[in-house]
């Protein structure tokens, strides 16, 4: 289904902010914040942005930043690697990206450009969507493909769980600023890179820490696909996708 998007960056005093959808000036609309890659990839390189493509005839607008170690000309299979190194130097890559992204955040409200906010997230996108929603009560939903739940549970990360920097990066910690919110995770049943039952232990652990009579937590396993059973089809894309859109109404 690919086709091409061209996406606009958009200087904000934080973190470079890129984005994709309706014209700016048409008023604030329901937007999505999404992190895979670098921003530009994040919605405009497919199968990444395959949730962009979906959208693309509703009125909702997406934005991005560009994660810590994917910037132009640098490999993503490497990236992980290199927030290990700089965590071992006690560098806070993340920490400071999180922080440049909540003025993102802050920028697009006080311009006007965004309604209800929802965020998405892919793999290492899907835990700083968890990170960034425990700071940020702003979010109302939340969707994830395949996500990082326990960053020390990758390879990079092994052998690291007693580093500060690492311990911040745990979204189990959080689950009670995150609990009562709409999310739904997308994993594959035998997804080694980041570890199906990681992902299932997360989402029961929020559905447990919910005060809501009805816990809004979801959780879709589905047979594995792709490397490492790690890859994410366009039809679970295209569900995650439309079921936060609806949430954004």
């Amino acid at each position: 289904m690919s086709h091409k998007i061209l996406c606009t960056e958009l200087k904000t005093g934080g973190a470079p902010l890129y984005h994709v959808g309706p014209a700016l000036d048409h008023g604030p609309l329901p937007s999505i914040f999404y992190f895979a890659l670098s921003g530009p990839d994040s919605l405009c390189l497919d199968p990444y942005n395959q949730p962009v493509q979906f959208l693309s005839s509703r009125q909702v607008r997406f934005f991005s930043c560009t994660l810590p170690a994917h910037e132009s000309g640098l490999s993503p299979n490497h990236a992980l690697a290199v927030w290990a190194e700089e965590m071992k130097k006690g560098i806070d890559c993340i920490g400071n990206f999180l922080d440049n992204v909540q003025r993102a955040v802050k920028f697009t409200i006080h311009q006007k450009l965004v309604g209800h906010l929802g965020l998405m997230g892919l793999s290492r996108g899907g835990l700083v969507a968890s990170l960034l929603a425990a700071r940020e009560e702003r979010f109302k939903a939340m969707v994830q493909f395949a996500p990082v739940t326990k960053i020390v549970h990758t390879k990079e990360f092994q052998h690291m769980e007693s580093n500060p920097l690492v311990q911040s990066l745990d979204p189990f910690a959080l689950a009670d600023r995150l609990a009562n919110r709409p999310s739904r995770f997308y994993v594959g049943n035998r997804d080694a890179r980041v570890g199906t039952k990681n992902c299932v232990e997360f989402a029961m652990l929020l559905a447990e820490r919910s005060t809501l009579r009805s816990p809004p937590i979801e959780l879709i396993v589905s047979p594995s696909i792709g490397s490492q059973g790690h890859g994410t089809s366009p039809e679970i894309f295209r569900q995650g996708a439309e079921w936060l859109a609806d949430c954004l109404q």
